[in-house]
């Protein structure tokens, strides 16, 4: 069965990140980048947890939030006056 987080331990898990991995973030979004084109997020979580000896829930955090970040830059930013 799957373990539902909440909001607040999720950003617990990623600010630690970079301290417990040695890793910054954007690093681990580049590795995200170059692995294998896997669709399912448990898919790729699991790939990152085995390539890089991650706990899975590290891992897990590290796929939401690329994606999370990923969604976001894809929306476009409302223009200033409405002007087209």
């Amino acid at each position: 069965m799957p373990v539902t987080r909440s909001p607040e331990i999720h950003a617990k898990l990623i600010e630690r990140i970079p301290t417990v991995t040695g890793r910054g973030l954007h690093e681990w979004f580049d590795a995200l980048d170059e692995g294998p084109g896997l669709i399912r997020r448990s898919d790729r979580a699991g790939w990152l947890a085995d390539e890089y000896d991650l706990p899975h829930w590290y891992a897990n955090a590290l796929v939401i939030e690329y994606d999370r970040r990923r969604r976001n830059r894809s929306i476009p930013a409302p223009r200033r006056g409405g002007a087209l």
